[in-house]
């Protein structure tokens, strides 16, 4: 159990409040002796410490989500992949969640053949997944979704149908980054070239299936978190150990998590996710 918030609990935005701190409907309350916690929704800004100590680290675990979705591509109980890496750039990440899917779609083909028609899973699709991807600016996914007649705001995030709408151009993942700061964690880096977007990026698989990663370039600059800490009316005591990777020094890094069961539904051509996992816990589900 870790101590952690996020603002999207399906991509890669933890907030860790230590202790009581009114937390948002967003997170699961438990009694810690004398104490309170909460189930983490990410081991994102642990690993960020791990990787100022060993420079590329990851983590695989558990994360429980609170809010109250009822999709195909929801669980509130799933597994996420999360490498975090030192002296890294958006780039950096971007390469390496290319790297990541290149090789756990290859594996899959290359060992799971039989399986996979048993699963009725066409390997066409799946063939098709090689580099490069192709990369597109949120700016740019946004004039996309306007050619193609699917309504769309300027600065919002993207839901569902819009991921599904977007990816249905391409027939590979789509790493579709530079989203707005607004919509993002407070903690992600700002473009440099424009200052309302930030450095992230979130891949979108094809057919249908949407987001399998969130990620991005974490600030480095210590005043920069201050303001953000503040802005955002959150508990600076609560982030005291975070701000310290940078008080004392630091350096750009950077990294994503990947939802496991997404990944798993994508790959074996399933609908919902629930079928990926063995004990599914979902809005009205949590006895096996």
């Amino acid at each position: 159990m870790k101590i952690v918030e996020r603002r999207r609990a399906d991509s890669d935005c933890p907030r860790p409040p230590l202790r009581a701190q009114s937390p948002p409907e967003t997170l699961f309350e438990v009694a810690y002796f004398e104490d309170k916690a909460y189930l983490t929704q990410s081991g994102q800004l642990y690993q960020e410490a791990t990787a100022m100590a060993f420079g590329k680290t990851y983590c695989f675990g558990p994360t429980f989500r609170a809010e109250k979705s009822k999709t195909r591509r929801h669980l509130t109980e799933f597994w996420m992949v999360e490498p975090e890496m030192s002296y890294a750039t958006l780039d950096d990440v971007m390469n390496l969640a290319e790297d990541f899917l290149c090789f756990v779609v290859g594996r899959a083909l290359e060992n799971c053949r039989e399986e996979l028609k048993v699963l009725e899973r066409d390997p066409a699709p799946l063939e098709k997944v090689q580099k490069p991807f192709p990369r597109v600016q949120y700016d740019d996914a946004v004039k996309i979704l306007e050619e193609m007649g699917h309504p769309f705001e300027w600065g919002g995030d993207f839901g569902a149908p819009d991921e599904t709408a977007l990816s249905a151009k391409y027939d590979r993942p789509v790493l579709v980054h530079r989203y707005p700061a607004a919509v993002k964690a407070f903690y992600m880096k700002r473009d440099p070239q424009d200052d309302r977007l930030a450095l992230c990026v979130d891949v979108l698989a094809p057919e249908g299936v949407g987001e399998i990663i969130g990620g991005g370039q974490r600030c480095d600059d210590l005043a920069f978190l201050e303001a953000q800490i503040e802005h955002h009316k959150l508990p600076k005591a609560a982030f005291e150990w975070y701000l310290d990777l940078r008080r004392y020094g630091s350096v750009p890094h950077g990294g994503f998590g990947l939802g496991v069961e997404r990944t798993v539904a994508w790959i074996t051509g399933t609908e919902h996710v629930r079928e990926t996992i063995p004990f599914p816990r979902m809005l009205y589900k949590i006895y096996p």
